[in-house]
This record gives C-alpha cells, sequence and structure tokens, in this order.
C-alpha cells in the first residue's frame, strides 16, 4: 500500500487528468495531499475556496464524499468537516459593505481585526442549502467525536505561551478556523490570532483576535447544542426562502444586525441595539414607507412606568437635563409640580426635544407600521455598537451607520441623494421623506445559519426561543470584561 502523501499525490494526479472531462476540480484532500506530497505544487487561496464551493454543492457531491471518507482510514475529523466547509476563515474578496465607515469607528478595533464577511443575505436559497449542508457535516464531526471543551486562561493573546494555546489551535483547527498547516505550537501567534478573529467572527464577538471569558464560552459549546440549533434554525430559514423582494431589510434579533439586500446581495450591514431580554423586540413582516429627520420622542407609557418614574425620584432634574417636557391637558407641566411617589406621571404625555445630540432617537427615525409600536432609529449612544451584547432597547432596534441605511432606503426616492440627507440633518428641522416604493422589512430571529463560502455562523439564543436552555455567552454579560 502507498504512504499517505503519496496516495494522496495519485488521487490528486488523478482528479486532474479528470478534471477538464467532468469540469470538476480537485477536491480540498486532493488539494491538500497533493501539496504535502509535492513542494512543488502550489494551490492558491482562491482555488481552495473554488474548490470548497464546486465540491460542495456539486450534484451528489456529500454522498460522494462520505462514500470516499468512510473508505479511507486516513481521513482525519478535520478533513472531513474542512472538506464539507472548507472557507470559514476565506472568501475570494471583499465585499463592498465591508469597507463601510462602521467597521472603522473609533471603538472598533481597526482594520487589522477585520474579517471579511459573506456578501449572501443570510434569508437566501444559497445560505439555506449550506445550512442543510453544515447539519449533515456537524452530525458527522459529531460521530468522529466532535470536539471536547478546553481549558484557558481568562485572557491570552499574541505572545502567550502554553499547553492551553496547543489545545486551542487544535480546537480551532477542528471546525476549520485555522489551517492545520499553522502547526502545533505553544505559541500564540499570528496563526492562532487569526484563527480566533475567524471564530469570534463566526459566534458574533468582537473581532479581537484575543482570548476573554466569551470567546472560551462560545469555544466550550458543545457540537450537540451546535447541531441542534442548525436543526432548529434550517426550518425557520425554509420558512423565509421564497420571493422577499428585489430590495429588502432583515433585522436578525439574535445577532443584534441589520441587512439591506439588493438583486440577490447584501448591500449593506448594520450592527443593531434590539429588546432587551424582559422587553424583546417582535418578530414582524412590513414595509418601511417613511423617514422622519429630526424627531421628536414621545416617552412610550412602560417607559414611563419602568424607567422615569424611579429616574425622576433619584435624579430631580434628569427631564430639564435631558429636555423631555411635560404635556397636560391644558399645556406644559414643571416636573416639580408631579407627585413623584404616586403614578400621576403615567396620565402625561412626556416629550422630547429634537437633537441628535441628546434625543434618544437621534437624528433619524424609520417609520415601521406595526402592531407592536416599534420603529428603527439612529442614537446618541453609538458607543453600544462595539459591544457584544446589544440587547438593550425596549423593543425599538438602534441601527448603526444610520445615514448609510437611509441613504439606501432613499436611493431610489427622486431628490434625496447623500447631500440631501446630510443637509437635511444639519438644518435641524423636522421633514418626513415618503419612499417612493416602501421596503419590505423583516424581523426574525435566527440563531444559526451558513453561507455557501463554507462559515458556519452561531448566535445566542438570547430570547430562549431555540428551547436550549441558558444562553452560554450571554450569561456573562452582567460581568465587567467578557
Amino acid at each position: 500500500m502507498l504512504p499517505l502523501q503519496q496516495r494522496g499525490h495519485s488521487r490528486a494526479m488523478h482528479a486532474a487528468k479528470r478534471g477538464h472531462a467532468l469540469n470538476s476540480p480537485l477536491s480540498s484532500r486532493d488539494v491538500n495531499c497533493a501539496t504535502a506530497a509535492s513542494p512543488g505544487y502550489e494551490v492558491t487561496r482562491a482555488e481552495r475556496v473554488e474548490v470548497s464551493l464546486r465540491r460542495l454543492f456539486a450534484p451528489g457531491a456529500m454522498d460522494e464524499f462520505k462514500r470516499e471518507a468512510m473508505s479511507t482510514k486516513s481521513l482525519t475529523r478535520r478533513e472531513t468537516v474542512l472538506a464539507l466547509l472548507s472557507g470559514a476563515a476565506a472568501t475570494t474578496a471583499v465585499p463592498a459593505f465591508a469597507q463601510q465607515a462602521e467597521w472603522r469607528q473609533s471603538y472598533d478595533s481597526g482594520a487589522r481585526n477585520a474579517v471579511a464577511r459573506s456578501h449572501t443575505p443570510m434569508l437566501s436559497p444559497e445560505s439555506l442549502q449550506a445550512t442543510e449542508a453544515a447539519i449533515v457535516a456537524y452530525r458527522d464531526l459529531a460521530a468522529r467525536g466532535g470536539w471536547q471543551p478546553i481549558q484557558l486562561g481568562d485572557k491570552m493573546a499574541v505572545g502567550s505561551k502554553g499547553p492551553g494555546v496547543v489545545a486551542l489551535r487544535q480546537r480551532l483547527i477542528i471546525t476549520g478556523d485555522l489551517d492545520a498547516n499553522a502547526g502545533n505550537s505553544n505559541v500564540y501567534d499570528s496563526y492562532v490570532e487569526a484563527g480566533v478573529r475567524n471564530f469570534q467572527a463566526r459566534v458574533g464577538l468582537s473581532t479581537t483576535g484575543a482570548i476573554n471569558r466569551a470567546t472560551i464560552a462560545a469555544l466550550n459549546v458543545p457540537i450537540e447544542r451546535r447541531i441542534r440549533q442548525l436543526e432548529t434554525n434550517v426550518v425557520r430559514l425554509r420558512s423565509w426562502s421564497g420571493n422577499l423582494g428585489g430590495r429588502y431589510v432583515v433585522a436578525n434579533i439574535p445577532a443584534a444586525m441589520v441587512e439591506t439586500v439588493e438583486n440577490g446581495v447584501v448591500a449593506t450591514r448594520h450592527a443593531a441595539g434590539v429588546g432587551k431580554i424582559d422587553r424583546q423586540s417582535p418578530l414582524l413582516s412590513t414595509k418601511i414607507p417613511e423617514v422622519n429627520f429630526n424627531p421628536t420622542w414621545t416617552v412610550p407609557a412602560s417607559i414611563i412606568r419602568k424607567d422615569l418614574i424611579p429616574k425622576m425620584r433619584k435624579e430631580p432634574s434628569y427631564l430639564t437635563e435631558n429636555k423631555i417636557r411635560i404635556i397636560g391637558p391644558s399645556g406644559e407641566i414643571a416636573p416639580e409640580r408631579v407627585n413623584w411617589n404616586s403614578d400621576e406621571a403615567t396620565r402625561y404625555t412626556f416629550r422630547q426635544d429634537p437633537g441628535g445630540e441628546f434625543n434618544s432617537l437621534g437624528f433619524v427615525r424609520i417609520n415601521i407600521p406595526s402592531p407592536h409600536g416599534v420603529y428603527m432609529h439612529d442614537t446618541p449612544a453609538k458607543g453600544i455598537f462595539g459591544d457584544d451584547f446589544r440587547f438593550v432597547s425596549s423593543g425599538c432596534m438602534r441601527v448603526q451607520n444610520v445615514r448609510d441605511y437611509i441613504g439606501w432606503l432613499l436611493k431610489e426616492t427622486p431628490g434625496w441623494d447623500r447631500a440631501k440627507i446630510d443637509a437635511t440633518i444639519a438644518s435641524g428641522e423636522r421633514v418626513n421623506a415618503r419612499i417612493s416604493n416602501p421596503v419590505p422589512c423583516y424581523w426574525v430571529y435566527v440563531t444559526a445559519w451558513a453561507t455557501p463560502d463554507g462559515g458556519v455562523q452561531f448566535r445566542d439564543d438570547i430570547y430562549n426561543k431555540d428551547g436550549l436552555g441558558p444562553a452560554p455567552v450571554a450569561s456573562l454579560q452582567t460581568e465587567q470584561d467578557i
């Protein structure tokens, strides 16, 4: 029997010979084996991605690969899952939305920590097919042993040393976040840093490339839970696999993320602040008809009861400092005339003056007709968009880089180019812009999905809609450093 490298090389050469006839490039394993056997045999990153995509989605590819896997004892757990899911850490090009200002704001780590994001919409036939394939791959990986919990220091970064780094390397290799060729050194080097960033991007954490408690918690989520997440969410994805429109908005609540989609491609992505666990953002399907510039904010009754009254008991100057007026039947009422130790305040209207620097809606509100009374808006507290835990609102949704967002919403509305948007905001005047063709908008709840580049995404089940128990990362959110 030929040694492993020679067998891999022979298979690679055979595949190369049949490639022209079948229009099928080498498999991921063929490429890896051929490269290892012949130092002069070089394969580009783009070729590896092409191999992954064609291999994964070719007719009958899954069955063919599984037969090959079962017949080859030397096929490792890593080779199995990578051949099915290869590409978690790679794409052929950085999409346009990755260049957005939102990834370059001061509270972001900067270009060094950027991870290329798929341009495939989460709600699409392509993502559905990739998620179905991911279920097969993760089941296969589980049958081969999956991964085990690893013990790491609460904080690790480039330069750290020890056996924990070796265990981290192996854990990242299993799920394709780190290439096995990166070695098994006990030093936390740039390869490990890049692998950790890839993993963090797949679970919705800040891509710092450093280990913290949140990253450890995500690494140690059992594979059985990940499989159940995929199985639960593939049903949700199927329910959204129809025609959603040529232009539409998707807000994924557990990901705290907004996508704008045009002609089947993600146009922009925006981090979002969504509803708290006890004030959840609702699921909805609606259309966005209007953008309100420099809006006032009328405080909802629930916030008056839960927040404003307790706040005024502690800080009597709060309303004045935040330019919130109390309106009664006969006009404006001074705060000191209200009995804050009773429910008197619930009988009045509380309205905050326009002003993006202090108004809770920022410079813009995006109107959304719904029975829940929720909408999307800007915020003066933009620092939340740099947080991993963005479940901070009373049900409405705060949108990062809102000017880019409304620019996309209004792009087909005559007279509303970016210059007009900026000038309207700067004027401070209250202006309503009706959208020529109201844009479909979907607020959904998806905690696991995959993309055709092989990346498998997971998010905490923050509202416990998957029924799998407490969310492992979110349970750390009360701690200072997660």
